[in-house]
């Protein structure tokens, strides 16, 4: 099929044409309108519901808010997770889609079950909404609004605000590919009524009364028309409040003698401004802007044109003297990824062209394989936008124009070869048709194969899923389609050109490439010999390398991916937990200030305090984001990195005292948040129910970190110390003024927050009426004590009369993670690799921090992303192996050549290392995709030069060295040439410093580094092999091949296990077990699974799953033959019958479902054994761990008593006290080390216990380490022990009981019979008055049905009755059985809580005493102060104190065990 391909693109050289043309035609068309952004947009699928409450705290938005979204949003399908956050006035839930879900389809959901979400908040208190359909990249321009020089008392910020809500904002909402306009910063305008509150009182007025009034002043109506002819007139009344004075003169109602009482009596009618809960400051001014948030899925470049576009339309809108600025523009950031893409790849395509142009020694072929660059590009381009794949660093950046002209290269080099070896003198056009198709038709397997196995091995990479298959699947569809497009020209497009442009003029000159090579050639001849001779120093060399490169790589240390440099800072900020937002102001301005005078590199600094209005990044107004701007990277004087810059800044900013701040990227920043909830490259979270708990053990974590060399920008989440003044109502004097708590919290609410009591428009533009307290009335606690409040029958009581107003310090936020509460403790990775920290960390956490019980870890962020990734590639690496390998041993047909050639990539491997290792790069994500991609180029030339060989043995060739120097000779050029190129083709990326090389330099690298080892193989290595492997004696031939096949794999299997051990030991997991320990949980498992009851069980559903089969038994069929003299006088008359009875289908039913009762009841059996296995193991463990305890009490008795001895032995000599003292002295210290040697033998006991019921005799300790109490996960005491397995198995006998009733009850049914007879009847019988004579031939046939009733059922109802009595019996049973089950239930939770009571008695009393008396007594007794016996009298009752307390957390444990046992947990 190829070679009918090949001649149609010679022979039709015009079409071959046009269809490049089309090409070019298709690919530029695609390349206009390719979708382009910097990065692939990586954020997961989420939907965020944002629930705004400004009147709740913490804790009630947590409660009323929080939870009940997350419950009702849990039950959607292809969750993978739902986070939230609570903080005061404000709730955001977070669903985390899989990431093939429509992102339309996840909101539908959501959307649907808002109503539900809705009706579980109490009314008043929130409203969720869904937020934008954004992602984290979502953020594409940003932009502030402020006065022109001279206007700046023209324009307040309550001016600016609304100018940026109504005429911008409006404006900008319309146009395509935006998702939501964010307004930031400013004050937000509202009509004020200002009360005062005495004269509310003087007037005898509540504040439902002012609400009244205003609503019912702030309406229009109309009343339908009046038809008067010719016209009709429409009615329409105009009481919209319009401006101040129309609210001034609202009547709110009549004093006692007739007089009006309007507004403007009792409140002061203004402008004012909402509470703000966020602010932005330009440089070191308050500021007011916007944020423009991207549609999901959109084209980030063509959006912010469009952007760009509508904002100079606005401008031209405004009032005069507003100015429009942008300070962040994504394009911008485009623009110089995409111009190192392009950097990259126009050197790289020159580079290749300068390669190819010296390798062949003639322009005009190297012109030919290079025009196959643009041709490819613009194929892959197309499929790009057909694919909807965009145009980005990882797309476009990754593509090797050496691995694109492979195939060209080989052809055209094929054709100049066969051109050379024909006469000197001109050809005719159809002479070169027949070279060029002859050189195509030869060499095309071999092109198409190489092609072919590259685009294999990109194939794993596109199985990654998460974010790094975000990241990479692009990369790997591109150079695809690419290297697809490529294929395609190679079999039309080159062969064709090659026949027009190649010169028809052949001569033998040597050219400045035969020389080239011939130098090659000669340095590589003795390097060839000398590998030959000595084949076991070459091969020991190699496998030196190898170790020593995996020994490397295990050094390396892991990222997720390499930092991309966007150009600017994003500094997170934060200030103390209860800072106002005045304060954070200030801060943010100082540090502003301090950036701008300081470094002359920063063009602008913007800082976004607090929330937006619309609240997807959830800030506190005590923390804040601060975006630096930068100039270009050549404009910087204060450094020459990002690292040193961000390290003198951060020392800059430490002059500004109360604040912390943390490096990062503003993509970066708001991407690790979405994805993982953590800001941070690593976030450890810290799961568990209590808040104090949770902040405790994130301090004593936090306080690890900075001793961690690398770790940077600490941050531990503060989730108390927010100041808040707690107004706690007193319900006794609620009642007594005859108020309630609804009346009371409007007051607050309303005086304080402001109420809305309606919408004052004005044209298009709304603002809310608002009602509150004067701004002198609501300044302090005594304000709020002093608040009035109205009770139904008008007395006006005081705040303070029916509540406790106070200073109390509140919860700050709570976040959750799937239903539970969690803190962060997060920090920065600088200098080092992330996984090589993380492992840091987690040793010290675990040697130094003690998690309590039900309390555990987790790590986010990018680590998370890391081990993930690293995870996938653990598998995708070994599949693209194998792949590669499957194609090696179809091409080769044998696994003796296929396993020569895969030793190319071992050898590749150990060039990428070290390639990494000099350069001073970790692995990453990255440079684990290189390796793939490196491995499918590695073979390319392995199969090149054994194909060669296997060519010349064809030919005759024998000698094995010779075929070896041939083959080498003749392939030296290609194979220098395929690697040159590939590994140059790289180089620009290698190299690149501009913005987004740092994600191409690892993989660059490592291809670069692997091909210069895997060329060495191909030349050196690989001939060494192959006369190992062709050098065998025939009668010895299938051993050797054999153990040399055997050797290879073994090479080959160490390669895998190196890598993927490699892989995984760039991080260290948080095992919980290791070997020769278990956990419980493991335990009960490996116990369930060995243990023969279990076995027992399992035959026993399988045995009664057998017996239902037998239900529908219908019996034997009856076949009768009756044969004689029984119709007539002749003696051989025959009758066959065949007969069937058939039972009732009813009867049938039933037994069935007796079947699945008796089914039923052996799982219950099962259950049985399960809950006594599962208690037996519990029990076993917690004895051992009991007695591990005895055993630590035991070792500090003894080395307490050595101490006493040795003390004791110093008084005798010195002559203090007789020799009876020591002795007594000895005497304990024996008795001590009896004691524990009697406990090292139970714990030998409980370890072989607990081996032999797990069937595992490696096991040498469990996991646990200290004795607490076993916690209890208890239904409510009436339901407590419904699930008890010996209970349930009693009522699943009630169910059989049942069953066999309505068994017997059926049996009282009809049964039928069915039959069929065929008889002879010999003899004259008449038929229609004739006699008529029938042989034995002439058949009679005939049915037979009948029905079996039973009408003597005298003894059928006995059984009946007797399956009722059995009934009762099995009822009566569980109710016997229950009744002992709740005694013994109720004894138990007594003896617990008696066990609770005295273990809290130890532990909070009893043993802080008991320790204090040891080392009192024994610092006495070393001093003299104290005798012998005074001190011995001591230390046992302090040491019987803990051995009391011991035993008694012992029996709590087993008594806890026993509760779950007879609980069925």
């Amino acid at each position: 099929m190829l070679n009918k391909i090949i001649e149609f693109s010679i022979n039709n050289k015009l079409v071959i044409g046009i269809f490049t043309l089309a090409l070019i035609i298709w690919g530029v068309m695609s390349l206009r309108t390719l979708p382009i952004d910097a990065v692939p947009d990586i954020t997961n699928n989420q939907v965020q519901v944002i629930t705004l409450s400004p009147s709740l705290a913490t804790q009630e938005i947590e409660q009323f808010i929080s939870y009940p979204i997350e419950q009702t949003m849990s039950t959607i399908p292809e969750i993978q997770e739902v986070r939230s956050i609570s903080r005061f006035g404000l709730s955001v839930v977070t669903i985390i889609f899989h990431d093939d879900i429509d992102i339309y389809w996840a909101r539908q959901q959501v959307s649907e079950r808002l109503p539900e979400a809705k009706s579980s908040i109490p009314a008043g208190l929130g409203n969720p909404e869904m937020a934008p359909v954004s992602t984290g990249l979502g953020e594409i321009y940003q932009y502030t609004v402020h006065a022109k020089p001279g206007f700046e008392d023209k324009y307040d910020a309550v001016k600016l605000r609304t100018i940026q809500d109504w005429i911008i904002r409006k404006q900008l909402l319309g146009t395509p590919g935006i998702a939501e306009v964010n307004s930031f910063g400013g004050l937000l305008k509202q009509y004020e009524i200002a009360l005062n509150i005495n004269q509310l009182r003087s007037y005898n007025l509540s504040i439902s009364d002012i609400f009244t009034a205003l609503e019912k002043n702030n309406q229009n109506t109309g009343g339908s028309y009046i038809d008067k002819k010719p016209n009709a007139y429409f009615i329409r009344s105009e009481g919209l409040i319009t401006s101040l004075a129309d609210i001034e003169r609202i009547v709110v109602k009549n004093s006692e003698s007739g007089l009006p009482i309007t507004i403007r009596d009792v409140a002061k009618v203004q402008f004012g401004t909402a509470t703000r809960y966020g602010a932005l400051t330009r440089n070191d001014k308050e500021a007011v802007g916007g944020i423009v948030l991207l549609l999901k899925d959109n084209n980030a470049s063509e959006v912010v044109g469009r952007v760009k576009d509508k904002i100079d339309q606005i401008r031209k809108t405004l009032p005069d003297g507003v100015e429009i600025e942008p300070f962040l523009d994504r394009s911008e950031f485009v623009d110089r990824a995409m111009s190192t893409v392009q950097k990259n790849l126009i050197e790289g395509a020159l580079i290749v062209v300068l390669v190819l142009v010296l390798f062949l020694g003639n322009i005009r072929s190297g012109l030919i394989v290079a025009s196959v660059i643009p041709l490819a590009m613009l194929f892959a381009v197309a499929l790009m936008k057909v694919f909807g794949v965009s145009g980005n660093l990882m797309s476009l950046g990754a593509i090797d124009f050496g691995l694109i002209v492979d195939g060209a290269v080989i052809i055209v080099e094929a054709t100049m070869h066969r051109l050379a070896r024909q006469k000197a003198g001109k050809i005719s056009q159809a002479e070169m048709d027949m070279q060029v198709s002859g050189s195509a038709k030869k060499m095309m397997n071999s092109a198409a194969f190489g092609q072919l196995i590259i685009l294999i091995v990109y194939l794993p990479i596109l199985a990654l899923v998460g974010i790094e298959g975000k990241m990479f699947r692009p990369m790997a569809q591109t150079v695809s389609f690419a290297i697809f497009g490529a294929l395609i020209l190679s079999l039309t497009y080159v062969p064709m050109i090659s026949s027009l442009l190649l010169s028809k003029n052949i001569t033998h000159k040597k050219n400045f490439s035969d020389k080239m090579m011939e130098k090659f050639q000669r340095i590589y001849d003795p390097l060839i010999n000398g590998a030959l001779r000595f084949k076991k120093t070459v091969l020991i060399v190699a496998i030196t390398l190898l170790g020593l490169s995996a020994v490397i790589f295990n050094s390396l240390g892991g990222e997720f991916l390499p930092t991309l440099e966007e150009g600017d800072f994003a500094v997170e900020t934060r200030l103390l937990v209860g800072s106002s937002l005045d304060q954070t102001i200030d801060k943010i301005e100082q540090a502003s200030s301090l950036l701008m005078k300081t470094y002359p590199e920063v063009k602008e600094v913007i800082g976004k305090i607090g929330a937006s209005e619309i609240p997807t990044d959830p800030m506190p107004i005590e923390a804040a984001d601060i975006t630096i701007l930068l100039k270009p990277k050549k404009d910087w004087t204060s450094a020459d990195t990002r690292e040193e810059l961000t390290e003198k800044m951060q020392k800059t900013l430490e002059q500004v005292p109360g604040v912390t701040f943390g490096f990062s990227q503003p993509i970066q920043l708001r991407t690790n948040e979405l994805i993982s909830g953590v800001r941070q490259d690593v976030g450890i979270k810290i799961f568990g129910d209590d808040l104090e708990t949770l902040s405790d053990l994130a301090k004593k974590i936090g306080a690890l970190i900075p001793s961690v060399d690398g770790a940077e920008d600490l941050y531990i989440e503060q989730v108390s110390g927010l100041p808040q003044i707690s107004i706690k109502l007193n319900r006794d004097n609620i009642a007594r003024y005859g108020l309630n708590v609804e009346e009371i919290n409007n007051a607050i609410n309303t005086a304080f927050a402001g109420g809305v009591a309606g919408t004052v428009f004005e044209g298009e533009k709304r603002f809310d009426l608002v009602v509150r307290l004067e701004q002198g009335e609501r300044q302090s606690i005594e304000d709020v004590k002093r608040l009035f409040v109205t009770a139904s029958n008008g007395n006006q009581v005081p705040l303070e009369q029916v509540a406790e107003v106070s200073y109390q310090l509140a919860p700050n936020q709570i976040q959750r993670e799937d239903a539970k509460r969690r803190i962060i403790v997060g920090f920065n990775v600088r200098g080092r690799d992330i996984a090589s920290v993380v492992k840091d960390v987690q040793a010290k956490i675990d040697e130094k921090v003690k998690m309590p019980t039900g309390y555990f870890i987790t790590y986010g962020g990018q680590f998370k992303n890391l081990e993930e990734a690293n995870k996938r590639l653990s598998i995708a690496v070994p599949v693209a192996l194998g792949l590669i390998l499957l194609l090696l041993y179809f091409a080769f047909g044998s696994l003796k050549y296929s396993l020569l050639i895969f030793t190319a990539i071992p050898m590749s491997a150990i060039g990428g290392i070290f390639a990494l290792w000099l350069r001073g790069l970790p692995f990453s994500i990255s440079a684990g995709v290189g390796f793939i991609a490196l491995f499918g180029v590695a073979v390319l030339n392995g199969i090149v030069l054994i194909t060669e060989f296997n060519q010349l043995k064809k030919q005759g060739m024998k000698d094995i060295k010779q075929r070896i120097l041939a083959g080498t000779a003749i392939r030296l050029r290609p194979v220098l040439m395929t690697a040159t190129v590939a590994s140059l083709g790289f180089l620009p990326m290698a190299l690149a410093t501009g913005a987004g090389g740092e994600v191409q330099k690892p993989l660059a690298t490592v291809v670069i580094g692997g091909l210069f080892t895997a060329t060495f193989l191909t030349l050196v290595l690989l001939p060494v092999l192959y006369s190992y492997v062709e050098n065998i004696k025939p009668s010895r031939r299938k051993l050797k091949n054999t153990k040399i096949a055997g050797s290879a794999t073994i090479i080959l299997l160490f390669l895998l296990s190196g890598f993927n051990n490699g892989v995984k030991g760039q991080i260290t997991r948080n095992s919980s077990s290791s070997l020769g320990t278990i956990d419980l949980n493991s335990a009960i498992s490996a116990s369930l699974e060995s243990n023969p009851n279990t076995r027992v069980a399992k035959l026993g559903e399988e045995y009664q799953s057998a017996l239902k089969g037998s239900v529908r038994d219908y019996g034997k069929t009856n076949i009768n033959l009756t044969f004689g003299q029984y119709n007539s006088l002749i003696a051989y008359d025959n009758n066959i019958t065949i007969s069937q009875n058939i039972p009732n289908p009813v009867y049938l039913k039933r037994l069935t479902e007796l079947a699945d009762a008796n089914i039923n009841a052996s799982k219950m059996q099962a259950g049985i054994y399960k809950n006594q296995i599962t208690y037996q193991v519990k029990s076993i463990y917690y004895s051992l761990l009991y007695r591990k305890e005895q055993r630590t009490l035991n070792e500090e008795l003894i080395a307490l008593y050595e101490k006493i001895l040795r003390a004791a032995d110093i008084r005798f000599q010195t002559g203090e006290t007789n020799i009876l003292e020591k002795y007594n002295a000895n005497t304990r210290l024996q008795e001590a080390i009896s004691q524990k040697l009697q406990t090292d033998e139970y714990i030998k006991i409980h370890l072989e216990q607990l081996k032999r019921y797990t069937g595992n005799q490696t096991i040498e300790d469990i996991t646990d380490k200290t004795l607490t109490e076993k916690f209890l996960d208890l239904s409510p005491e009436s339901s407590m022990f419904n699930n008890n397995p010996d209970l349930l198995a009693l009522k699943s006998q009630i169910e059989v009981a049942k069953e066999e009733i309505r068994v017997e009850k059926s049996r009282l049914l009809p049964d039928f019979s069915v039959g069929y007879f065929n008889q002879s009847l010999v003899g004259n019988f008449e038929k229609n008055g004739v006699s008529k004579f029938y042989g034995v031939g002439k058949r009679f046939q005939g049915v037979e049905l009948g029905i079996s009733i039973p009408i003597f059922a005298k003894a059928q109802k006995a059984k009946i009755k007797a399956a009722e009595i059995n009934q009762q019996m099995q009822e009566a049973k569980v109710d016997a059985f229950s009744f002992s089950l709740s005694q013994r239930g109720s004894t138990l939770l007594s003896d617990l809580k008696r066990l609770q009571i005295q273990i809290n008695f130890y532990r909070e009393t009893a043993l802080p005493q008991a320790k204090l008396l040891i080392a009192k007594s024994q610092r006495a007794f070393e001093v003299g102060e104290m005798d012998y016996y005074q001190v011995s009298q001591s230390i046992n009752n302090a040491v019987e104190v803990q051995k009391q307390y011991i035993e008694s957390l012992n029996q709590y444990n087993q008594t806890a065990i026993e509760l779950e046992l007879i609980s069925g947990l």
